[in-house]
């Protein structure tokens, strides 16, 4: 038989190798120079083979790549045809370097279609990215919402009106062949009213999985449009919203994944309820992320306790109160990166970002930057990131309120707690705003009188301004709202929400959650005080705790049988001065 000189068994159109009597499909074959390494082209494959052994003449012309991944805990995905440039297209690229996220479409060159695209790092628009690409749908006015959102608009209106754009015929499965007609007449007819229930009926989701997120929004719609009350449960595992597991896990003080899945769940978890889980567990026990055996369920950035960069290496973001620091501790991150050839950049939120980590050296500049008196910025984790501030009035002539002083206590109050999504704050010391606090998850401007306090700003791919929560407060007053407000939100929104998607999601929006945190509507206001209260005594640094616990440091080595031997596969160029990681090409 034919075999390329890069692998592969050479195949025509019939699948048929050199030797007539003997055929090839999946991974091992070989047709026009392409290797096929998914399981739908493997289906569409057998497909063709099986027709031609019953005398039939279909023939295979090729497959769809589009594909989503997750890669060492990073989400990646294409679709359509990525590889296309200009001018044969135009093309729209939004980049975060802090966050890791890049996402790039290509649309025809008179702005009506989308031809394709890359995902990195976020990839929850590829489900309907596809659609569009392969039912040729018209894109909207701004085609950057695509990648970055309709501003103002929340989640499920967003995901409804794409849904409900699709073409009866739109192939939502591309593994089992399953359209939006199938899965929609599965739950009208069949009364398929849980997503197990309809992969069971139409086998949609069984191959790769990557169609899920669209399988279970369209469930959700057809029912409503059927009339019928949707529950909405957090996978098949748990019958359960975030919300009810999270106070179910609190009354019966369960403390591990595995006594969550034996005692409230069914079967053997899977990606969606692992890291949910994991994270009300942090949130409300305090306890090492990474004991109990917990790091199983963690993402990835979360077990090495450090965010992994595209280059393979890690970066190291140690937490800087309000971005104050002393000449000596601003010496020390200089040593540390040049000890151990660290790329340094300063973040949109007053911190410094150390890249190009090894994962065995992580260990080691911990315990520098922990001498030095640092401690995790939790970079890595779903909980308080930053909290950005001005000079104030300590050096503004323009500052009211020394916003730097209470920039740190805000930070020191609440870091380490964990969220369901990562959450960040700014305090500024006048109304013109140099911290940019109303683009974030809580925001503190100083008045002649006190504090005004917005909450549920979003910055990142979907921009949203905070909203007026209370106005001329004093400090204590500030800090109990929002105790109050981040308990409140920790309890009950969905997973991975961010405090914005969550307002925008809640019934009678901010005069209700006004009511709620301010004028004490439901009667919680005394408990989750009381309860952050605990959550700020519980506090410890995960650095410091991975460093000093053998069994957990043991971990950070990136060859099991060679301890601190570095990964060969990382090269590190020179760029503008300092060191970039890259990937070394097999």
């Amino acid at each position: 038989m034919e075999v390329s000189s890069r692998g592969g068994i050479v195949v025509n159109e019939y699948l048929q190798t050199s030797d007539p009597k003997i055929f090839a499909i999946g991974e091992c074959a070989l047709y026009e120079q392409m290797i096929y390494g998914l399981v739908a082209p493997g289906y569409e494959m057998a497909e063709v083979l099986a027709e031609n052994l019953c005398k039939g003449s279909k023939t295979f012309q090729g497959f769809d790549m589009s594909t989503k991944l997750k890669l060492i805990g990073i989400d990646v995905a294409s679709f359509g045809n990525p590889a296309i440039k200009e001018p044969a297209c135009r093309t729209i690229i939004f980049e975060d370097t802090h966050s890791g996220t890049y996402k790039r479409i290509n649309i025809s060159n008179d702005g009506k279609y989308l031809l394709g695209g890359i995902l990195i790092g976020d990839a929850t628009a590829y489900n309907m990215l596809l659609q569009t690409v392969n039912n040729k749908l018209l894109l909207p006015p701004n085609p950057e919402d695509l990648i970055l959102g309709t501003r103002g608009a929340g989640g499920e209106d967003q995901a409804a009106s794409g849904i409900t754009s699709l073409p009866d015929e739109a192939l939502i499965c591309s593994c089992e062949g399953i359209t939006k007609l199938q899965i929609c007449d599965a739950v009208t007819a069949n009364a398929c009213e849980t997503v197990d229930a309809v992969k069971k009926c139409t086998k949609a989701g069984t191959g790769c999985g990557g169609c899920m997120p669209m399988v279970k929004d369209l469930l959700v719609y057809t029912m409503k449009a059927n009339g019928k009350y949707v529950r909405n449960v957090i996978c098949e595992h748990f019958s359960y919203s975030r919300q009810e597991l999270y106070d179910l896990v609190h009354i019966h003080e369960i403390k591990s994944y595995n006594e969550v899945l034996d005692q409230l769940g069914t079967g053997d978890g899977c990606e969606v309820c692992k890291p949910l889980v994991a994270s009300i567990l942090a949130s409300l026990w305090k306890e090492m992320i990474l004991a109990k055996g917990n790091d199983t369920a963690q993402d990835s950035n979360d077990r090495f306790l450090a965010n992994i960069q595209k280059g393979g290496s890690y970066s190291v973001v140690p937490r800087i109160p309000a971005g104050e620091i002393t000449p000596e501790k601003l010496i020390v991150i200089g040593q540390v990166a040049q000890k151990y050839n660290l790329y340094t950049k300063i973040t949109g939120g007053q911190r410094i970002d150390l890249f190009g980590a090894h994962l065995t050296d992580l260990p080691l500049i911990w315990e520098e930057l922990i001498a030095a008196g640092f401690e995790s910025g939790h970079a890595y984790g779903k909980g308080l990131r930053t909290v950005k501030s001005c000079v104030g009035s300590t050096w503004c002539r323009f500052g009211l309120h020394d916003s730097v002083s209470f920039a740190v206590r805000i930070e020191e109050r609440y870091k380490g707690l964990r969220t369901p999504h990562k959450f960040k704050g700014g305090v500024s010391g006048c109304i013109r705003e140099c911290a940019e606090a109303q683009s974030k998850d809580f925001g503190i401007i100083a008045t002649e009188k006190g504090w005004n306090l917005y909450v549920c700003g979003n910055g990142g791919s979907k921009p949203q301004h905070a909203k007026l929560l209370a106005t001329d407060l004093d400090s204590d007053t500030c800090v109990r709202y929002l105790d109050r407000f981040l308990m409140f939100y920790m309890r009950t929104a969905d997973p991975l929400a961010r405090t914005a998607t969550w307002l925008n999601k809640m019934e009678g929006g901010i005069d209700y959650l006004r009511n709620v945190i301010v004028n004490d509507g439901i009667g919680m206001a005394d408990t989750w005080e009381k309860e952050m209260e605990q959550q700020v005594q519980l506090y410890k640094c995960e650095w410091k705790e991975a460093v000093e616990n053998p069994a957990i440091r043991k971990r950070f080595n990136h060859f099991v049988n060679a301890p601190g031997e570095k990964d060969p596969s990382i090269a590190f160029t020179e760029m503008r001065g300092q060191k970039k990681a890259e990937w070394i090409k097999a």
